[in-house]
């Protein structure tokens, strides 16, 4: 297994308990970016990365981002694909009872994190990058 894959293991096992809180892993000019959903946007830095992040996760209660399946697109980009568990805080909205398979794309580049794009719609992810859903590109 590759230090990438073994990095971005480890970033969402946190995740997966619903721990966003460390950014060690992200290197000092992280690129965070939410292509789509209802909150679009694109943050820079450690202090960008937490203000992304703060804007969605203060929306839930014991948000978790549970890790489905990781491809390594090439030797710096890992895909995770995931969905998502928690409740809405004014909803009550169990995230279970609704559509929430996401992808992440890592972009790594020794031993950090330099680039983190949320796609809250995985075909959107899948598009971005020329893959199907399968894992391989749309011309195999």
């Amino acid at each position: 297994m590759s230090a990438n894959l073994d990095l971005a293991r480890s970033i969402c096992a946190a995740w997966g308990r619903g721990d966003f809180s460390s950014v060690e892993w992200a290197h000092p000019e992280i690129e965070f970016v939410v292509p789509d959903g209802v909150n679009p946007g694109s943050w820079t830095g450690p202090a960008g990365l937490a203000q992304g992040f703060r804007s969605f996760l203060g929306a839930w209660e014991g948000l978790r981002s549970q890790a489905d399946e990781f491809r390594e697109i090439d030797d710096d980009r890992v895909l995770v694909l995931t969905h998502l568990g928690g409740r809405g805080k004014t909803s009550g909205l169990e995230l279970g009872q609704m559509e929430t398979k996401q992808a992440n794309l890592l972009q790594i580049h020794e031993g950090k994190v330099t680039r983190l794009v949320i796609y809250n719609y995985r075909a959107h992810a899948f598009a971005d990058l020329g893959l199907t859903p399968e894992g391989g590109s749309p011309d195999s």
